[in-house]
This record gives structure tokens, sequence and C-alpha cells, in this order.
């Protein structure tokens, strides 16, 4: 089963790189046995060429290191804060993909102006606040999961599978972290087309809500009717 989910966590890495949402190695993936409460991630700095489905480090939900020869993604404890808070996921994707990263060093949502971003998402793609400097100086990387979690009390984490760290880049979840590599291409994409929209139309207003309620119900919950029935 663990070896397996190496290969999950492996498969999703390699995956960002031909997906156009990596530069040398910024960015990280990770998959989660949850009956076993152990995540396999990315090392931290292994060039995505040479990756290979042994190479992912498996670690626990209390932080510590089960499996692997190689230091675990810097990253981990934005994952591993993000896994604990969230229970209903499988998966994290962290990128610097360029479209999505300029929204988040700008600390601004992506807003949510027609029906490809209302596939993915139940309104803007949210950003954190800032960090202080005392959070920066601290436990950072586990911070940065905080203010993640902090800006998603009340909002279901399927319903907005992503968020912008200010200041920093796009991390994205879902079920699988299959499911969580396709948001972070959506993201990018999204980003792409919303910045193109202002540009053609600097005050262009969100996506009517009842358009947006077709599209994304569509797709999520249980009137969902996009796409094939399991089995078929």
């Amino acid at each position: 089963m663990l070896e397996e989910l190496k290969r999950e966590a492996y498969e999703a890495n390699v995956a960002l790189p031909k997906h156009g949402l990596i530069n040398l190695t910024f960015g990280n993936a990770s998959a989660i046995d949850r009956a076993k409460g152990i995540f396999a991630i990315k090392p931290s700095g292994v060039d995505y060429a040479v990756l290979k489905p042994e190479d992912m480090v498996l670690v626990d939900l209390e932080g510590k290191k089960v499996e692997g020869k190689l230091n675990p993604s810097s990253d981990t404890p934005t994952h591993r804060r993000l896994f604990i808070a969230f229970p209903q996921i499988g998966g994290v994707v962290h990128t610097h993909s360029s479209q999505a990263t300029a929204f988040a060093q700008a600390g601004r949502p992506i807003p949510i102006f027609g029906t490809t971003h209302a596939d993915y998402f139940y309104g803007d793609v949210p950003v954190t606040r800032k960090m202080t400097a005392q959070e920066i100086a601290s436990a950072y990387e586990w911070e940065t999961g905080n203010v993640i979690v902090e800006r998603f009390a009340g909002v279901d984490p399927l319903d907005c599978p992503g968020v912008l760290v200010n200041r920093h880049a796009p991390f994205t979840w879902g079920p699988t972290v299959a499911k969580a590599v396709e948001v972070a291409v959506a993201v990018e994409c999204i980003a792409q087309m919303a910045l193109l929209s202002l540009q053609l139309e600097p005050k262009l207003a969100p996506i009517e809500p009842e358009l947006l309620n077709k599209h994304f119900k569509r797709k999520h919950g249980p009137g969902a009717y996009y796409g094939q029935k399991s089995g078929c």
C-alpha cells in the first residue's frame, strides 16, 4: 500500500513540469493514506528529471519521517497542516506557476469572471492575508499552513480547492493528488484568462450567480451530471 502511495505522489510530481507549472524545482505534491495517517511527498530540491518513485519520502501526521533516504520537501509542514485541517482531501499540490503566482505576489484573489473558473471554484480563488514578521521568523512553513486554514474558516475546501498565499504562490488540493494536480492546471489557466479579461475590460464584473451555480453544481454535489457514471 505504501509503495502505491509513493507511486501516486511520484506521478503527481512529475506531472507538474509536464503541464508547465514548474520552473527549476519550485513546487511539490503529496498524497496521503488516511487509514495509516501517512503521506508521501517529494524530496527537497531534487530535479524532476531524475526523480524516481522510491525517492518519495513518507511522513506521518506528527511530522516524523517514516521512510526515505532523502529529506522531505521544505514545504512538508504546510502539507501536513492542510491534511490535518481538511480531512476531506487526499492530496496537496504547490507550484509557482507564473500567472497564478503574479496574483499571489500582488496579494489579489483571482476574480471569477467566467465558466471555466466556475467549473472548479464556487467563487474567487482566495488569497491569504500577509504573514507577520513573527510568523515568518518562527515555524514558517507550518505558519503558512495556518494562514491558509485561517482563510478557510467557514469555507468548504472542496468548494474552493485552492488558495493563493500572499507574496508567495498557489496551493491546491482535492480528494486525490491527481485531482489536486488538475486543479493546479486549472488555476494557472484561470489566472491567465483573468489577466487577459482585465486587459480587455478593466471594469469587468464577476460572473452572474445563475451561471456560477449552473457550472459549479453540474460538476459538484448530489445533483452533478457532468461526465460519465462510475463503471462506464
